[in-house]
């Protein structure tokens, strides 16, 4: 009779709660330092979902451990909706394959809400280079393997994964220089030390208009508005590529469903918006808003991908 009374509790308290959520302001943990994409979407979003919430986000950059200390806390967190976090390809599609141990389970202790943005990654080589586009350079290092020299952002950073990827799925031999951070990398890029890196397009595009850099392929599964001759990956011969970052709205688990459903509402409604969109494409990013269900499956999709990506390169967390 109790487990009765207590499940007739547990399931009317639910809709009950939603109802009057949100009282308060909301905590949106970001799991990196302030000023990089994943900055801009949390504000963007924050901004745009308050309107309808009624209530303020209260943002919260802690960066550290390749963003594992942020999902910690928001793990362990109370699950009442007032606790929110980033959600990131790095700390849910990456960090667990990288990390021997980590200290939460990325399936077991988060909700998906809503993907937020993707951020499309480009491929490009110093302009001295003899490569127009991916299929000449996948010649070039044919016939030279081992030779070439792609930088990265750092040992298990987007561009070091998207590069491994691209290197797998080609069947190429690029030797990888790791860097403290993308402003080092394309330091070196620009100046001939290494001939290749992938990377989202705002640390780039002002090198290749300068003529210093090259773009030979875009890595997400459509063309770039901004680069609408660059054909992607997939168009020049290795369909179903696609790397690209991206940021979602995650919650603890056993967050109730009613909460997550409205948040996840709100972000639908905010990546609509003018604003947003309008923000967002300066760095070539596509707002998105899916529901919880379909960002599960994305993150799914992306598990998938990238672990494989990872055990094939034996990368591993500094």
């Amino acid at each position: 009779m109790k487990s009765i009374i207590l499940f007739v509790v547990a399931l009317f308290a639910s809709p009950a709660f939603a109802q009057d959520y949100p009282n308060k302001p909301i905590r949106l943990l970001v799991p990196f330092a302030p000023g990089g994409s994943s900055s801009i979407v949390a504000r963007l979003y924050a901004e745009e979902m308050s309107k309808g919430l009624g209530q303020q986000f209260i943002i919260e950059n802690k960066g550290g451990g390749g963003g594992n200390i942020a999902m910690q806390e928001a793990a362990s967190a109370e699950p009442d909706g007032y606790t929110l976090i980033i959600g990131h390809i790095g700390s849910l599609a990456v960090n667990p394959y990288i990390y021997d141990k980590l200290p939460y389970d990325v399936d077991r202790d988060f909700a998906p809400v809503s993907l937020l943005a993707i951020v499309p990654a480009i491929f490009v080589v110093y302009h001295e280079v003899p490569a127009k586009d991916l299929r000449e350079l996948v010649a070039l290092a044919k016939k030279k393997p081992g030779e070439l020299f792609y930088g990265s952002a750092g040992n298990g950073s987007a561009g070091h994964l998207a590069m491994e990827y691209l290197k797998q799925t080609a069947g190429i031999d690029l030797k990888h220089v790791p860097y403290k951070g993308t402003g080092p990398n394309v330091t070196d890029l620009i100046a001939g030390r290494t001939q290749v890196a992938s990377a989202g397009t705002p640390p780039l595009m002002p090198h290749v208009k300068s003529g210093k850099l090259r773009v030979i392929a875009v890595g997400s599964a459509k063309r770039l508005a901004s680069l609408p001759q660059v054909q992607t990956v997939a168009e020049q011969g290795y369909p179903g590529f696609e790397t690209s970052q991206w940021y979602g709205l995650n919650a603890p688990a056993k967050t109730p469903p009613a909460v997550i459903r409205r948040l996840a509402q709100e972000a639908a409604k905010a990546a609509k918006t003018q604003l947003v969109a309008q923000r967002l494409a300066v760095d070539d990013a596509e707002p998105v808003g899916s529901t919880p269900e379909e960002y599960a499956a994305f993150i799914k999709r992306e598990q998938a991908r990238w672990s494989k990506v990872v055990r094939a390169a034996h990368i591993k967390a500094d």
